[in-house]
């Protein structure tokens, strides 16, 4: 009779093993993440170098009105029947704008794209650098985010605008949904409105650094996220509730660098109760961040409290090696005289309006133009 197969015994939870399922675990991972990244990186650069063939192919003779809407129909036509999706006509205008936009900024691709990832693979490279590494890497880091983004940002038309997004879209690793939020909601403007013009023109350059308290404030804040209807009743307590339901999102609009650490925290002195209502910590400053919110237009009252607040946190909460607390009190009105007149010039207190719609781009736009045509370059915006 023949054998009973015998079904192989899995080993208990503490085996030895563990560890190696760990390790095996994160290779598998970590490349099928390199994976999805080379191809994207792959299929950028490969629009980038359809986009330069393009461009040369129209410079190499005279052009007649209305031969490069044909070129490119004509080329659609052509390249969608040998290999499908991907080659619309409005495909390939992006791709010959591509070039044209980023060209000054790569290097001129003339060895194949198939014999340079061969010859990528074949060279010694440190252990664990994957191919999109070492691509990445020889094109200066040029094309870090994907087609899609890259053809959003082809539709904004202020180079510094779009230099900004592209750098913000890198660092913060926003996806396409996240990176049109953004641009819906002003982000560039709204910066640039708490801002001098040096620090404008680092926005384009650099992308949004903080390093100082004043770099982490908007103007204004934009809160449409929370579904709440600025024509209904509701309290400042809903407000609080809506932004803790909605914590992840609430923490992209502040910006970089914060921790959420509590909401109503408590502390007393002189048998007294006081409630801060939300506290962050921003790891780039390394400061406390206290946020008040208050629905209606803000009061002297409101910034005596709030320095309270930061006074206490100074003094009782904050480690010696750590920077001062910074207040922002998000209100729904400011009065920025208010705010001079009643805190000191070096005060680290902020007040910043919200609003729970998306602000209108060409609004964000001209409010940026006039400001821009009134502020001197060595003064700050109030």
């Amino acid at each position: 009779m023949a054998g009973k197969a015998v079904k192989a015994k899995s080993p208990a939870p503490d085996e030895p093993i563990l560890p190696l399922v760990q390790e095996i675990r994160d290779l598998v991972q970590g490349a099928r993440q390199a994976a999805a990244q080379n191809v994207n990186t792959l299929q950028v650069i490969t629009n980038f170098e359809i986009g330069r063939r393009i461009v040369e192919y129209e410079q190499r003779g005279s052009r007649r009105a209305g031969y490069g809407t044909h070129l490119l129909q004509d080329l659609s036509h052509r390249l969608t029947e040998e290999f499908g999706r991907g080659f619309s006509s409005t495909n390939l205008k992006y791709m010959r704008q591509f070039y044209i936009e980023y060209s000054g900024a790569v290097p001129n691709i003339r060895q194949t794209l198939s014999d340079k990832s061969v010859a990528l693979v074949q060279q010694e490279s440190p252990i664990g650098q994957t191919l999109s590494d070492q691509l990445s890497d020889r094109f200066n880091h040029n094309f870090t985010i994907s087609w899609s983004h890259y053809v959003f940002l082809l539709n904004i038309d202020n180079p510094d605008e779009r230099k900004f997004y592209e750098i913000e879209s890198r660092e913060n690793q926003w996806s396409l949904s996240e990176l049109k939020r953004q641009f819906n909601s002003g982000i560039y403007e709204r910066l640039a409105l708490s801002r001098d013009k040096k620090g404008v023109r680092a926005l384009a350059e650099k992308g949004h650094i903080i390093e100082k308290p004043q770099d982490v404030l908007k103007d204004p804040y934009v809160l449409e996220f929370l579904g709440l209807d600025e024509n209904t009743h509701y309290s400042e307590s809903d407000l609080e509730s809506a932004i803790i339901d909605k914590l992840e999102t609430f923490l992209l609009e502040l910006g970089k660098g914060f921790l959420f650490e509590a909401r109503q925290k408590r502390f007393t002195f002189d048998a007294d109760h006081y409630f801060v209502d939300l506290v962050f910590y921003n790891r780039l400053l390394r400061c406390y961040v206290l946020i008040d919110l208050k629905i209606g237009k803000i009061t002297h009252e409101n910034l005596g409290q709030m320095q309270m607040y930061v006074n206490y946190y100074d003094r009782e909460v904050k480690l010696p090696d750590e920077n001062p607390t910074v207040g922002i009190i998000l209100c729904k009105t400011k009065n920025d005289a208010l705010v001079r007149l009643t805190l000191p010039e070096k005060s680290n207190i902020y007040a910043s309006q919200y609003q729970l719609y998306l602000p209108s781009k060409e609004e964000l736009k001209q409010k940026l133009i006039e400001w821009s045509e009134s502020v001197p370059d060595n003064t700050e915006a109030a």
